[in-house]
């Protein structure tokens, strides 16, 4: 089939994983499941309506980077923030921004299956999939329960999520003769903030441990109950860290010990320098809490990142939520050494790497 022939999607897909071979370090296209072909061969032969099977689970620990745009902008070819860690072929969801449910599908991984979704922060660039999500797994006929964790506001995000799928279930029972209720299905957990880490979640493949991130300043937190979090996820193999959105964070370098992947938000600093300058424009003109102040104070410098990844001692970093992260079709349209130069200048004298929509680690 000639490129020509091939959908965008699939473009994009395909660019992708190019991609990995020009960037350093440890990314590798290793199989998550079964493997497209099979999967679609299995599709043809389940019931009209029924969920996908569930793929042959692969051993060992991988992170996809399912989308890696930084910010609620919508981009053509990558999606917002959204990753997976899939363990022995089992996922757990970080973050479910727009674009998260086409990643799952493009990367093999799927939806029905994913049972396990954890929130870093209820900003709607990591949260705007979620309805669609859990619509689609209930049409698609899951049994098994989804549990959703976050901060404060988890569980009221999740109740919405239902009601917007109720019309739906309401025509889908009486019309298909359905019969589960989707709140039967769905659950959402809120995830208390704190400064040391604490576990939030463990089963027989991974523990989870969480700490209050450096995303909301004093000045917002006293007015508010949200919170945003960090989380580490330990296997019988690795160590993962997502610190989600965050500014410098001793909490996270207390979070990070050691880890094998410190997966971090990452601002280029031009982005900082030229907030600041807006922040102090928007001050001026009587606006002191502006847009710009938020993302110049609550968002990571390459510098900020390699501090905290040098005094926490982490193995491997990988930049995400990309500020600028824009790319234009067939490449980057920024510099790779934007973020990696400031990183190791701050002292991290380990790997780098600046992450890319299905990338695979």
């Amino acid at each position: 089939m000639s490129d020509t022939e091939l959908s965008s999607a699939e473009r994009a897909r395909r660019r992708a994983l190019a991609s990995l071979a020009r960037l350093a370090g440890a990314a590798a296209t290793l199989p998550l499941v079964a493997g497209l072909a099979s999967s679609t061969a299995s599709a043809q032969t389940r019931a009209p309506g029924g969920p996908p099977p569930r793929p042959a689970p692969q051993p060992g620990t991988r992170v996809v980077m399912l989308g890696t745009h930084g910010g609620p902008g919508i981009e053509r070819d990558r999606a917002q923030t959204s990753s997976a860690v899939v363990v022995d072929g089992v996922p757990y969801l970080v973050d479910c921004g727009y674009g998260s449910l086409r990643q799952l599908v493009l990367s093999t991984i799927g939806y029905q299956q994913l049972d396990t979704v954890l929130f870093t922060h209820l900003h709607d660039d990591h949260t705007s999939d979620l309805p669609a999500l859990l619509s689609l797994q209930w049409t698609g006929g899951k049994k098994m329960p989804t549990a959703v964790y976050g901060p404060s506001g988890t569980a009221r995000l999740v109740e919405a999520a239902l009601d917007f799928l109720r019309v739906n279930a309401e025509i889908r029972t009486v019309d298909e003769g359905r019969t589960v209720d989707p709140a039967t299905l769905f659950h959402g957990h809120d995830i208390p903030a704190t400064a040391a880490p604490t576990r939030v979640l463990a089963d027989d493949r991974v523990t989870v441990t969480a700490v209050e991130s450096a995303h909301y300043p004093p000045r917002s937190t006293d007015k508010m109950s949200h919170r945003a979090l960090s989380y580490r996820f330990d296997t019988k193999e690795r160590s993962v860290v997502f610190t989600g959105d965050t500014a410098y964070s001793e909490n996270i370098v207390g979070l990070a010990k050691g880890a094998d992947l410190f997966i971090c938000e990452v601002m280029a600093q031009s982005v900082y320098d030229s907030n600041i300058a807006r922040a102090k424009e928007a001050e001026t003109a009587g606006n002191p809490v502006s847009i710009a102040r938020h993302v110049a104070e609550t968002h990571s410098t390459p510098a900020d990142v390699g501090k905290m990844a040098a005094k926490a001692k982490v193995r491997t970093v990988v930049l995400y939520h990309l500020l600028p992260g824009p790319r234009q079709p067939g490449g980057l349209d920024y510099a790779v050494t934007n973020f990696t130069d400031g990183v190791r200048a701050a002292g991290f004298a380990g790997e780098v790497i600046v992450s890319q929509d299905l990338m695979v680690l």
